[in-house]
């Protein structure tokens, strides 16, 4: 500890000693070249002529951050799974003429269609191109030229 500190703490009339006044203790950090960086573990490099600094990183930190991984939520493609259309890409054009970019999605519905070979509904999520291709062609022919399996797995 600085002298000025001591100075300071008799002026005011304090009676602890001198190392009481340090009221947090921070994280001992060693500064190592990078030879001896990959020992340690942790490593970020500093700005400061090249020195990186260094700490060790114990094996409980590194259980606690890796035991619950991120999980991703499903999410349906916007594609029509019997026809194969997909989201286009085109430009939004404003009065003065400036485009921007903007997609232009697929209409895609919820739709239970009746399977005459299986003998029950099969839910879908198809585009309304494919609603009325199955009512002009048929749920069957559709599929088999799509090689979509309607069997439950």
């Amino acid at each position: 500890m600085s002298g000025g500190v001591v100075a300071c703490a008799a002026a005011m009339g304090c009676s602890y000693p001198p190392s009481s006044f340090l009221a947090f203790s921070a994280p001992r950090v060693s500064i190592a070249r990078s030879n001896s960086v990959a020992k340690l573990g942790f490593a970020s490099s500093s700005q400061f002529r090249g020195i990186k600094i260094a700490a060790p990183i114990s094996p409980f930190a590194i259980t606690t951050i890796t035991s619950r991984p991120f999980q991703f939520q499903p999410v349906a493609k916007r594609i029509c799974p019997l026809t194969g259309k997909k989201a286009n890409r085109a430009n939004k054009v404003s009065f003065s003429n400036h485009k921007t970019k903007k997609r232009q999605f697929v209409n895609l519905q919820y739709k239970r269609v009746w399977w005459e070979a299986g003998k029950r509904f099969i839910k879908l999520r198809i585009s309304t191109k494919a609603m009325k291709t199955i009512e002009k062609n048929g749920l069957d022919a559709v599929a088999k030229k799509a090689e979509m399996d309607l069997r439950k797995k």
